[in-house]
């Protein structure tokens, strides 16, 4: 494996999930911001948790803990599609080398919330990290998940305004309706 002086290898978080979770959002890996402060989308132009705080009609001014406690009630479960990897030049997922990803242990989670049908990418990136390196090993029944790529909430993703993103993501709260099947 390659080495990388002065960056160290990323690990992320455990997932964000209730016991009843139907709703599973995939990010790639935690970025410098939400490394230092051990929460999920900390960077503070990251629209991840005011598109939440939206959608569930949160405050967005509420504690992380307040927020994850509004996710959890609402049966969405936040993880990252990887358990460790490296980034040697930035917070930005393109930056992550392919040779040093460790997927996170899918099969476990879908066993112990089998109640998730939908999983919703955080990007482009969490997708093709999930399809390349989690998907080919899971087991049925945790193939028959509907899938879907939502816009990515990151601030380098300047291609969409907050309004599209949060329109996109509404999703999230709509049910399935919107969601095609992907085996």
């Amino acid at each position: 494996m390659q080495s990388f002086p002065g960056r160290p290898r990323e690990r992320g978080f455990p997932p964000l999930a209730g016991p009843q979770a139907t709703v599973l959002v995939l990010g790639s890996l935690p970025g410098r911001a939400s490394l230092d402060a051990y929460q999920y989308y900390a960077h503070s132009r990251n629209a991840f948790w005011r598109i939440v705080a939206e959608l569930l009609q949160v405050s967005p001014d509420s504690s992380y803990t307040q927020r994850v406690d509004a996710l959890t009630r609402s049966h969405i479960a936040v993880w990252d599609v990887l358990r460790s990897g490296v980034r040697p030049a930035s917070s930005l997922d393109s930056a992550i080398v392919a040779s040093t990803v460790v997927p996170n242990d899918f099969t476990a989670f879908f066993t112990a919330h089998p109640q998730v049908s939908r999983v919703f990418f955080n990007g482009a990136a969490a997708e093709n990290l999930y399809r390349r390196h989690v998907l080919p090993a899971l087991q049925q029944p945790h193939c028959e998940l509907r899938l879907a790529r939502l816009p990515s909430t990151s601030p380098a993703n300047a291609r969409l305004d907050f309004d599209a993103k949060r329109e996109a993501w509404q999703v999230l709260t709509e049910g399935e309706r919107e969601v095609s099947r992907d085996r």
